[in-house]
């Protein structure tokens, strides 16, 4: 009797394998959660604080409940700066509305003739293209009229989603199009930091970004990397999680989020691009910095502020940033805008 009652291998076996079983379910669905969190905006959420600057109980917390995502709201406009502005509405590819901010580079100067070089924005995740203003202003100071973009899901733009960078793509290209569009011999760069810099490039990758100079500050190396680095800012093991995390958010917003990769995109970049990074950023590390530098190839440029993180460079070191663009504009803008001219005369 008390034999039957023991505990067999095989009863061990069973109780250990369903103890695994429940353990990756229950991985699964908190995974799911913490996806939905990550990509889907809610109106009136409070926002957490950054990984880093979290508690042991708010970290448990966000933990079982996952992150909550305020939908971005533009709390300000360029007047805030005395910039005169128009806003204007951009239709992406599948009928996302983008709002735009056009800053001229003075009151009542825009011309779709003019020759003014132009600067597309694009902004960060968890953003808006409010959050922007400080280095709209400087590259105004510079004499570029500048279009500032809230991503889908931002600002006054429609969707409720955001993939990080994927899906913003098109936005980007639908953006830069209608730039092209105000005057074709106009030079036009676009300016992206962190997500919107990963945007950039893949929209650059794919042959349809209409630009003649990229910048782009902070970009991630692949998403499974920059997932994988707050999951180390929280505490917690990067295996299995990133990758659940990777896979159940692409799978809801239709992408592969392990083919999201800015270093494979900029592969494919043949416009001359300004690579900036901080060498303290621990969201995007050195390393994944250096390999989307190093797929650039002979098309990047590459500037590092040692003593800088994850942060706006502009406004952390104004003299640095405006020597490093300008220094990277003049050869490459002037040449685009003289073989614009030369091609418009041509036809």
């Amino acid at each position: 009797m008390e034999r039957g009652m023991g505990w067999s291998p095989g009863r061990w076996a069973r109780w250990l394998l369903g103890g695994v079983v429940l353990a990756a379910v229950t991985l699964q669905v908190l995974a799911y959660r913490h996806a939905t969190a990550m990509v889907r905006f809610s109106p009136g959420a409070r926002r957490v604080g950054p990984p880093e600057s979290l508690g042991l109980t708010e970290k448990l917390s966000v933990l079982v409940s996952g992150v909550t995502l305020p939908r971005p709201v533009n709390t300000r406009d360029p007047s805030s700066l005395n910039l005169p502005f128009e806003t204007r509405t951009v239709v992406a590819k599948d009928g996302t509305p983008l709002e735009v901010w056009q800053v001229p580079i003075s009151a009542g100067s825009v011309d779709a003739a003019t020759t003014t070089p132009v600067v597309v924005m694009f902004h960060g995740y968890i953003s808006c293209k409010a959050d922007m203003l400080p280095i709209a202003a400087e590259f105004r100071g510079m004499g570029f009229e500048v279009w500032m973009v809230d991503f889908r899901g931002s600002g006054g733009s429609g969707g409720m989603t955001t993939s990080i960078g994927f899906h913003e793509a098109e936005d980007v290209i639908a953006v830069a199009q209608e730039a092209r569009a105000t005057g074709p011999s106009r030079p036009l760069l676009l300016f992206g930091s962190s997500m919107g810099a990963a945007a950039v490039l893949r929209a650059a990758s794919l042959g349809r970004a209409e630009a003649d100079a990229l910048i782009i500050e902070c970009p991630f190396d692949r998403l499974l990397t920059t997932v994988a680095n707050r999951c180390t800012l929280m505490e917690l093991p990067r295996f299995p999680i990133a990758e659940s995390l990777v896979f159940w958010g692409g799978f809801q917003l239709g992408f592969d989020g392990f083919a999201h990769n800015p270093e494979d995109y900029a592969a494919l970049v043949r416009i001359p691009t300004l690579l900036l990074h901080g060498g303290r950023d621990t969201r995007v590390r050195l390393e994944e910095a250096e390999r989307i530098r190093d797929r650039l190839g002979s098309y990047g440029t590459w500037i590092l502020f040692p003593e800088l993180g994850h942060q706006s460079y502009a406004q952390a070191e104004p003299v640095a940033w405006r020597q490093a663009v300008r220094e990277f504009l003049n050869p490459h803008l002037g040449a685009a805008a003289q073989t614009r001219r030369s091609d418009g005369q041509s036809r």
